[in-house]
């Protein structure tokens, strides 16, 4: 189009749609996710908490917390000013789209868009007599009527109006701008390219360097780079790590260091406190020259953690920084155990590298359930339940009762169990056995295949075998129950049997009376066993014989009546060939029906394995499709832990293991949606020697002390079978002169068998 001109909307109502639809954007979901969700059920849920773990020091903390944050109401304020800013721009817009409507001069003067000039004119007529400004009408209302009477009336501009849409003729362009106005104003220039130069130029740079420099530093579980280094460093420079180093190396993390991380502090106050907890401890090897080892933060995270293993008060200028060590030790440990994994996949692929031995890689899972429970490991179970101090275990390890675990604790009668807890009021023993009752009671069953051969059951040399672990988890209540109707039925037979007793003890005899009467009863069935075997011997006799001996003794008699011994000695012969060839066939097509029906059964039986088979693979390749589409919760029950400042759920770690060469034989699996059942599956590479193994899978507790399961996994490989040098379906001649060659060579062969054959 020549000569068209544009023309920018200065006055920035476009703007306005263009920060609608960004509010909104930001509103909606933000309100969704972002919503302080009711109260009252965290609360409820806390509550029910508190009936067992209310002597936790985390329940404890949570509790006195609640109902006091600020947040949530700073949150519900900023969600509403938004939807308030929204609903403004909304309403604005809304007038926007009334203000520019569409000018039609019918519709001003209310004709329809075929009305003659004559019409046009009357209705002007009558509309101006009442809108007329001198007669109190509307000035703007009658200025538009005028214009629509003069574009209708005039030819050119109602040709206009028809044509283009406008009595004035064809219109410039108008391109509205999403900015308001005082932004494209001349005078604000300078602001306006300033602020651009700050926004894309400083902040755009600083945030994207920020972004870069944290994901260089960290993992991908928000562990620094630098000890994750070292961690490898030490593990592969000590395979055999006992406790006290695991500690030294745990608590040596850059995490802990004030130069690397901003949350670590160092006071002056610890140069007073920190060497009155070293006095108490004992020996914390703080005088060992080895770096990073003793560095004052190594020290001082060090001082924390066996303080709290030995649960010993820490003074409330302290209590901070030891919170803070205490929380970040599990998933500095978990972060361990994945960098012994690492080493021992790298030094079974590669030379070089020394794999962490098997009792470093479970001290760090134990060292876990030591931390969460501020327990040595040489220290009772018993003491991770309340109420119980050093001074009670003597009546549990006693010799009368000997509980040494929470097993035993749990495997006694109430009874005895209530005696042996006598110095708890009964408050406290219902309190007891309320947290006994929700510890975890997990069972395991183990499958063994080789998914991938035809036969999954047979294991050959270096076959990937898989092993499915099937786990399910229980409440010790669940014990106790079955225990209270195990007693019960004890009981009821205990009084069957008191009744029966009370009713023969009218009629007891002496000994020797009943030594001879039991004596006739032996004699008298072994009597009848023999009568028994005799007639059973009889009956036992087929049937054919039976009916064959009349017809015999009717030959017989025949023979007799004619008196020629001769004739009756060649007619018992034919007789006797005629039943022993009679007996042959009938035992011949009992064979042969019996290898029938036996090779039927094979045939059903491995038709059956077939298809079991293929069911467990499409019920494997299910479940591995499923894992990778659900997402579970990681919230699984709450652990109950009296020093543990934060509310820890119950997970698992499950592997194989080689307990004789102290190997690793499949990689920890984390389990951390185990609720009331879980299905894991477990691989490994078979050895490449045949013989007999025996591995153990190993379910740990990351919480608990005293409660995890080792079960023997026991297994015969086989040798592999040879896959043959040559194979006719492998060779594949390339031209036709090979594929003549190798027919002639196929003719010659077959002609030399045949000629063999007649020979």
């Amino acid at each position: 189009m020549a000569g068209q001109q544009f023309q920018y909307d200065d006055s920035g109502n476009t703007s306005f749609y263009f920060l609608t639809s960004f509010v909104g954007l930001l509103v909606i979901p933000a309100t969704f996710y972002l919503w302080p969700r009711d109260q009252n059920d965290e609360e409820r849920r806390i509550k029910t908490l508190g009936k067992v773990h209310r002597n936790c020091l985390w329940y404890r903390l949570r509790s006195g917390k609640s109902g006091h944050s600020a947040i949530p109401t700073l949150k519900k304020i900023g969600l509403i000013s938004g939807w308030v800013l929204l609903c403004c721009l909304l309403y604005k817009v809304s007038i926007i789209e009334n203000r520019e409507k569409e000018y039609n001069p019918y519709e001003v003067l209310g004709v329809d868009p075929g009305a003659s000039v004559a019409e046009i004119k009357k209705q002007y007529r009558q509309l101006s007599l009442k809108h007329h400004p001198d007669k109190g009408g509307d000035e703007v209302l009658f200025m538009r009527i005028a214009k629509a009477y003069a574009a209708l009336t005039d030819e050119e501009s109602r040709k206009n109006w028809e044509e283009y849409g406008n009595p004035d003729g064809p219109q410039a362009t108008t391109f509205g701008i999403a900015l308001p106005s005082w932004i494209v104003d001349q005078k604000n220039s300078m602001l306006v390219l300033a602020v651009y130069g700050f926004a894309f130029m400083v902040i755009l740079p600083v945030v994207v360097g920020t972004w870069w420099y944290r994901s260089v530093r960290y993992s991908g579980d928000q562990i620094l780079i630098h000890t994750t280094q070292l961690y490898m460093h030490f593990m592969n420079r000590t395979p055999n790590m006992n406790m006290k180093r695991l500690i030294m190396v745990l608590t040596a993390a850059f995490e802990f260091d004030p130069r690397s991380n901003k949350e670590a502090v160092m006071r002056p106050t610890d140069n007073v406190e920190i060497p009155q907890l070293i006095r108490e401890l004992g020996n914390v090897n703080e005088k060992k020259k080895e770096l990073p080892f003793c560095l004052p933060y190594s020290v001082k995270s060090r001082v924390l953690l066996l303080a709290h293993l030995s649960r010993l008060e820490i003074s409330q200028t302290l209590e901070e920084d030891y919170w803070f060590v205490i929380r970040k030790c599990p998933t500095l440990l978990q972060e361990m155990i994945n960098v012994g994994c690492q080493l021992t996949m790298m030094a079974n692929t590669r030379g070089g590298i020394h794999a962490p031995r098997l009792e470093t890689i479970e001290n760090c899972m134990k060292l876990s359930q030591m931390l969460v429970q501020s327990l040595w490991e040489s220290k009772s179970p018993l003491l991770q339940l309340p109420l119980f101090e050093e001074e009670h275990l003597k009546y549990c390890l006693s010799k009368k009762y000997k509980v040494r675990t929470i097993q035993d604790l749990v495997s006694m009668k109430d009874a005895d169990r209530r005696n042996m807890l006598r110095f708890l009021s009964e408050e406290k023993y219902e309190e007891v056995l309320a947290v006994l009752g929700n510890f975890p009671h997990v069972t395991m069953k183990i499958k063994l295949q080789v998914l991938d051969d035809e036969d999954s059951s047979n294991i050959t040399a270096g076959s990937i075998v898989t092993v499915t672990v099937a786990l399910k988890r229980e409440d010790m209540t669940a014990i106790f129950e079955k225990e209270q109707e195990q007693s019960a039925c004890m009981n009821e037979e205990q009084e069957n049997d008191d009744i029966q007793g009370a009713a023969g003890a009218k009629s007891k005899k002496k000994a020797w009376q009943k030594n001879k009467g039991a004596k006739k009863l032996a004699k008298s069935k072994k009597k009848k066993q023999t009568k028994k075997k005799g007639v059973t011997q009889t009956t036992q006799q087929p049937a054919e014989q039976q009916k064959q001996k009349p017809k015999h003794s009717q030959a017989n008699g025949s023979v007799v009546a004619g008196n020629d011994p001769a004739h009756r000695e060649e007619e018992d012969d034919d007789l006797s060939d005629k039943g022993s060839e009679s007996e042959e066939e009938t035992t011949n097509k009992d064979s042969q029906s019996e290898k029938d029906d036996d090779s039927d059964k094979e045939t059903e039986h491995e038709e059956k394995d077939d298809e079991a088979e293929w069911e467990a693979l499409q019920q494997s390749i299910q479940r591995r499709e499923r894992a990778l589409l659900e997402t579970k919760s990681k919230i699984t029950h709450p652990v109950h832990t009296l020093y543990f400042p934060e509310e820890k759920q119950e997970w698992w770690w499950l592997y194989i293991a080689d307990r004789k060469e102290h190997t690793l034989i499949s990689m920890p699996y984390h389990v951390c949606t185990l609720q009331e059942e879980e299905e894991i599956e477990l691989k490994f590479s078979a050895p490449y020697k045949p013989g007999n193994y025996q591995y153990s899978v190993i379910l740990r507790s990351d919480s608990y002390m005293g409660l995890d399961l080792i079960r023997p996994l026991k297994f015969e490989v086989q040798e592999a079978k040879q896959i043959p040098e040559t194979h006719p379906q492998w060779d594949i001649p390339e031209t036709e002169e090979e594929e003549e060659d190798q027919e002639d060579s196929e003719g010659i062969e077959d002609s030399e068998e045949e000629e063999e054959d007649n020979d």
